[in-house]
């Protein structure tokens, strides 16, 4: 027996060397980067969003609910309040830069409903202590593009976030969407107005002013052509495919500030 355990002890000492240069080269391991992409951080809006849905619109088209699959806002039951600010047509006055500081401690909520069925709302029983209105604005979403003041959800929170100085939340809500970018295409002009704007008469007041000098409003996109169908349904799957419908922009607006266009304003006097 002791044979046995010397001879296996010889073998554990020509063993020994080749453990110690295996746990050197671990910890070297150890010491390099691992070869691993990072995950991406789950993009968080800077103020509280939520949502009350009353389930009259088209659930493929709904923005409200994509939004909320991305967790960028929260579905809230018809009979629970909310205490920052609501866009609703029982308000009295426009939101506007006054209201941030309570959206950034309440936060924004917006109501889900069919332009067709507004009557339908109870609005009046939805408890919220500061109901806003929106300026006029253009729509840019495919069901309701180039009618005034028809936005959809996202349009509707993302306008109420650039009025109040909160751009880069805007732009995250709006990215979601392949024709988010027409939405400050269409209003850009207007938009950069309303957002030097610091209360709601200064708003309405900027509102009435560009109306009576406008003649026209934007036109309805032409059909999508064909082989525009086509190139649609061979990207693969998304979530956004139910979203097309819209003539393609030459340059994306989600990344540029209202401030960019005043720059070029100036260089070209």
């Amino acid at each position: 027996m002791g044979y046995g355990k010397h001879n296996r002890s010889k073998g554990g000492n020509s063993n020994r060397g080749q453990t110690s240069r295996t746990d050197n080269l671990e910890r070297e391991d150890e010491s390099l980067p691992l070869d691993q992409e990072p995950e991406e951080e789950a993009q968080v809006p800077k103020v509280q969003l939520a949502m009350w849905d009353f389930g009259q619109c088209d659930a493929k088209r709904c923005t409200g609910r994509k939004l909320a699959r991305f967790n960028l806002l929260k579905e809230l039951r018809v009979n629970t309040g909310f205490g920052g600010v609501v866009l609703s047509p029982v308000g009295r006055q426009c939101v506007s830069r006054e209201d941030y500081s309570l959206i950034q401690r309440k936060g924004l909520a917006v109501v889900d409903c069919s332009w067709a069925r507004l009557t339908d709302v109870p609005f009046a029983k939805l408890r919220c202590t500061a109901p806003r209105l929106l300026p006029w604005l253009v729509a840019a979403n495919p069901v309701n593009y180039g009618r005034p003041c028809e936005l959809s959800c996202v349009e509707a929170l993302s306008a109420a976030l650039i009025l109040c100085g909160e751009e880069e939340t805007a732009n995250l809500l709006l990215g979601k969407f392949k024709w988010g970018h027409a939405f400050l295409s269409l209003n850009k002009d207007i938009l950069k107005e309303y957002s030097k704007c610091q209360n709601s008469a200064e708003i309405i007041s900027v509102q009435n002013s560009w109306l009576s000098q406008q003649t026209q409003v934007p036109k309805q996109p032409p059909p999508l052509k064909e082989h525009v169908r086509k190139d649609g349904e061979s990207g693969g799957e998304s979530d956004d495919d139910d979203e097309d419908g819209l003539p393609p922009l030459e340059r994306n607006m989600n990344h540029i500030k209202l401030e960019d266009s005043e720059e070029d304003d100036d260089n070209s006097e």
